[in-house]
């Protein structure tokens, strides 16, 4: 059977047709609704109880052997576990009905949803459609009949010729030059390997808007049920696997390489050839080329066609993400990432290809760079730009031009010239505040040259020299590469021969550094006629050009690490973060935990800016123990100079322990008769302490801690902590001398009301205060009890009004102790006070810190007043190992100089109700933004279904968590039902920072996650 070309127009059939069908061939009443299609008429028809089936009028054009051959499609799918819609019989039993000379079925309705519209795919979904394509390929390996023979337009065999045949119909000139470009392409790709490719029968058509999606409990779209068998025929098995991945493209266009996760799983199930894995790509950009040619063609023939009309911006779409990066490079690509090694050989395969041979040197030891500057006199350095690099400390990365000032820095040291490596994830060239990764990886090395006198350029390879401009030349060398200068002037013209080690150039004389780079690059990378070297951003002369890290993969084979021909160590990086995974889950126990499904390794921070291995900046929203920021250079200075005086223990009389206790006292309000200072080592050290101090001064040992709570891992903090979210079994486990009391949430817990409403915190102290009483009745007095001056686990939800003056006073009255746990919620992060408690208007008796004390330095401590921590000698005496160490509480003075000079407490304020109002704006436009929690920055954003239930989107926010991680945005959730975004930054977080960070959080509530 042969298919016109051109587009067909759909059979002139109305709904009320199609009711009229299902009453007459299939004994049904219905109600018909009419679906889109290109080239058919489908229609969903309901039953008056609700049943739905659909209805599938073919074109004319189809034959019977075409829907023989579907039907036993159908049955190989269902054989292997694909599901299908079943097809069914009319009254008389025969699956193809006849109505007015047309062939109509009606199937099985698909519960569920089309993935087409559904804007961004994350991972596993785009992991799951590979499978997907491969486990269709696999089910229809044997499949054989004579229906499959026929020739139609989707045939990927002649999507060049259609492509060609169809473009006149684009009206937009420059599209259709692009479209003819891009095809013509491809075609040339496709033709050195279409002989290579299996064939089979394929689907076709497997695409998002042929497959039925379900939720899973992650309540992202999961690609379930294929549909539509239409173009069902046999096929370059490879063009499955294509067809597929370009309709993921236009879900996140601007970021087309993230469909190659499908390539993947694909591989996985159906190996992929060396041929086919060539032959991908190109078919990607055929696809997408004649999608948009077909498109307008469809609305030239089919005006009337509301379902390709609104398909023509997706389509576009498409393209625009196939070629958005060079066909080489994205062919490369797949390569890399099926671990194929090699440059495209003839016969479909590939071959090794050899680095430039390096010439004989005529002196030992090579002396750096003199292959490239053979008159170069001096010392040579070896920068490091990287993520790790000394050098780029206290933020210097961030400076304008940072290359160029380290490169200053070196020749001012005397060196005559510095050398920027190739390979080397350039932390200097690290955007901030961006949803995008920087360009970091240079392609080549990058030398400068001190101020002075001309200096003559040589080539280090012999070969034609065939591009000379104003900024350099470009020499190939005849095996494949070539050698590009860049930053000289050219003393040879092109068409030139050239030896090895002969003079092409000189960098002009001057007063200021002068950079020169060279780049050895593959030749398919250089040559026609738009050569992917063209797509990197062209920098200043003499500066290397640079990808961003997802580029990498193909551009490390595309050009050549030139160290070894320079006479310079090789020092090419690659991201390694999934062999520190490996290597940690060798060494880690089940029970500790890390961030995200796939983790980047972070090896650097500067204030509220984590940076990867790859120079990718993220906005870290969630590290509350860094409260000066990362890198502080005031903390790094004091851990410096102590560690280089002494360090000892804090039996021994020194002056930092009573400076640094006194300048916490400082800080206490006026009068709350708190006056001692016990240091140790973190929070949950802390709150033991305090418990014990509770205990030993009232001699009793009952502790009330309230539900959902988290205070510490050791023994004793992890007695109260009664959070199921950390310990599922908390409620269930804790011991005898702990009571557990109702959480004060006026959201969620038993009494609910306003900000305002004084009704709410009287009605849940009150509660405490029958708890209180029973404890009494039952000979357990209360010792202690110990809360969080904010919810903190909870996502910062504030205590209601005066709940806390309450219970306090109820508690004491009891002849208890308060212990107030500001670990988290301290120590200037509320903006409007220092201390958490003071948004309650209350002074505990004992009060919990840590977290932000050393600024990721372990320091804790606990104050109270002398007459408790005097009873503490009735269980002997108390010393901690390093609490209190000459070099912590020298880190401790200088994170408190730094919160008064950098006046973080003022920042938090700001910046805080900036960003909280931020929230709640989007709250207005999210259905799925709750309440708002907290103040200052301990902020956080709960993420519910229902409004009015509150049911907590548990999966959706880790899948959002997910999806900002991706945007450059660190946040992750929190709450006993891990529902709220923990808002909870370093308090250095910038206005910009803040703004950026809701602008990513509505990104992804509008596109997906």
């Amino acid at each position: 059977m042969t298919q016109p070309t051109g587009g067909l127009v759909r059979p002139d059939v109305t709904e009320t047709d199609a009711a009229a069908i299902a009453s007459d061939h299939y004994g049904v009443d219905v109600v018909a609704r009419e679906l889109g299609s290109n080239q058919d008429r489908n229609f969903v028809l309901e039953e008056a109880d609700g049943t739905c089936t659909v209805l599938r009028v073919d074109h004319p054009v189809f034959d019977d052997a075409a829907r023989e051959a579907q039907h036993l499609a159908l049955d190989a799918y269902r054989a292997a576990g694909v599901s299908v819609p079943a097809v069914l019989p009319g009254v008389d039993g025969a699956l193809v009905q006849r109505w007015g000379g047309l062939a109509v079925r009606r199937s099985e309705f698909i519960a569920g949803e089309s993935l087409v519209n559904c804007g961004y795919l994350a991972p596993v979904v785009i992991r799951e459609f590979g499978a997907l394509a491969a486990a269709s390929v696999n089910a229809l390996a044997e499949l054989s009949h004579p229906g499959l023979e026929r020739d139609h337009m989707w045939d990927m065999r002649v999507a060049y010729a259609q492509t060609v045949e169809l473009a006149p119909a684009i009206a937009d000139e420059a599209l259709r030059d692009r479209v003819l470009g891009a095809a013509e392409e491809a075609e040339r790709a496709l033709a050195a390997v279409a002989a290579e490719l299996p064939v089979q029968a394929i689907h076709g058509d497997l695409t998002d808007d042929n497959v039925i999606g379900l939720r899973g409990d992650d309540t992202r779209l999961h690609p379930h049920t294929v549909l539509d068998l239409g173009d069902l025929s046999s096929g370059w098995r490879i063009a499955e696997l294509a067809v597929t991945v370009s309709s993921l493209l236009h879900h996140e266009a601007d970021r087309p390489l993230r469909a190659l996760a499908a390539v993947d799983t694909f591989h996985a199930a159906a190996p992929v050839a060396t041929p086919e894995a060539r032959a991908l790509w190109p078919l990607v950009v055929l696809r997408a080329a004649l999608l948009v040619a077909s498109g307008w063609r469809q609305l030239a023939i089919d005006g009337d066609n509301d379902y390709a009309r609104e398909r023509i911006a997706g389509e576009q779409a498409i393209f625009d993400a196939a070629t958005r990066y060079p066909l080489t490079e994205m062919t490369e690509q797949v390569l890399a990432r099926l671990g194929f090694i090699g440059a495209a050989s003839s016969g479909g395969g590939l071959q090794l290809q050899a680095a430039p041979a390096i010439p004989a040197p005529t002196e030992f030891p090579v002396s750096p760079l003199r292959a490239l500057l053979p008159r170069l006199q001096g010392e040579v350095a070896v920068l490091d730009p990287g993520v790790e690099a000394d050098a780029l400390d206290a933020g210097r990365w961030l400076a304008a031009d940072a290359d160029a000032q380290l490169a200053a820095a070196a020749l001012a040291d005397g060196a005559a010239a510095a050398v920027l490596p190739y390979g080397v994830y350039r932390l200097t060239r690290a955007k901030i505040d961006a949803a995008d990764a920087a360009e970091t990886w240079p392609l080549g090395t990058e030398a400068w040259l001190a101020p002075g006198a001309e200096l003559a350029v040589a080539t280090p390879l012999a070969g034609t020299v065939v591009s000379v401009t104003g900024r350099g030349l470009l020499i190939d060398t005849g095996d494949g590469w070539f050698v590009s200068i860049d930053g000289a002037t050219p003393s040879v013209a092109s068409g030139s021969e050239v030896l090895a080690g002969e003079l092409v150039g000189s960098l002009p004389d001057s007063a200021e550094p002068r950079p020169l780079a060279f780049m050895l690059c593959r030749a398919d990378a250089v040559s026609g006629l738009a050569p992917a070297i063209l797509t990197v951003t062209l920098p200043a002369t003499g500066r290397a050009q640079c990808v961003s890290p997802e580029r990498v993969p193909a551009w490390r084979r595309l050009t050549q690490d030139p160290a070894p021909l320079l006479g310079i160590p090789s020092l090419a990086q690659r991201d390694e973060a999934d062999d520190e995974l490996a290597r940690r889950e060798r060494i880690f126990a089940s029970a500790q935990e890390r961030y995200y499904e796939s983790p980047m390794q972070i090896e650097r921070g500067w204030r509220h800016h984590l940076v990867d291995t790859t120079g990718r900046s993220y906005v870290d929203m969630v590290n509350n123990v860094t409260g000066l920021g990362h890198g502080h250079p005031g903390v790094a200075d004091a851990i410096s100079r102590q560690s280089r005086i002494l360090n000892t223990n804090s039996r021994f009389l020194y002056r930092g322990l009573a400076e640094y206790s006194e300048r916490l006292l400082a800080l206490l309000p006026e009068g709350s008769g708190l006056d001692t200072v016990l240091l140790v080592n973190s929070g949950s050290e802390a709150v033991a302490l305090a418990l014990r101090l509770a205990q030993a001064a009232t001699g009793r040992k009952t502790v009330v801690a309230l539900r959902e709570a988290y205070h510490g891992w050791t023994m004793a903090s992890d007695a109260v902590t009664t959070s199921a979210y950390d310990n599922p079994f908390a409620l269930e486990n804790r011991p005898d001398w702990v009571h557990v009391a109702d959480v004060p949430n006026r959201f969620r817990g038993t009494y609910r009301g306003e900000a305002g409403d004084p009704k709410v915190g009287e009605s849940y102290a009150a509660d405490l205060g029958n708890d209180l009483a029973r404890l009494a009745a039952e000979g357990r007095e209360v010792a202690a009890f110990v809360c969080e001056s904010v919810l903190g686990n909870a996502g910062g939800v504030l205590l209601p009004d005066g709940y806390l003056a309450d219970a306090y006073a109820r508690v004491r009255t009891a002849g208890g102790l308060c212990i107030a746990d500001e670990v988290q919620v301290g120590f200037g992060r509320m903006g409007s006070s220092f201390w958490g408690f003071e948004q309650s208007g209350v002074v505990p008796d004992i009060v919990t810190i840590a977290k932000p004390m050393g600024n990721g330095f372990p320091i804790g401590g606990v104050i109270t007043s002398k007459a408790i921590a005097d009873a503490l000698a009735s269980q002997g005496q108390f010393f901690s190992s390093a609490g209190g160490n000459p070099l912590s509480c020298r880190v401790g003075i200088a994170v408190l100089d730094a919160m008064r000079d950098e006046r973080l407490q003022e920042n938090a304020a700001v910046v805080g109700a900036r960003l909280a109002e931020g929230f709640r704006e989007l709250a207005e436009r999210h259905e799925i933004v709750g309440p708002i929690h907290g103040e200052g920055l301990y902020l956080g954003v709960e993420l519910v279904r229902d409004r009015a239930s509150l049911e907590p989107a548990t999966a959706e926010a880790a899948a959002i968590c997910e999806r900002l991680r991706e945007l450059g945005v660190v946040v992750l959730t929190t709450s006993e039902r891990s529902n709220v975004l923990k808002v909870k930054p370093p308090l250095t977080l910038s206005a910009e920072s803040a703004d950026f960070m809701v602008a990513q959080l509505d990104r992804v509530l509008t596109e997906g996650w």
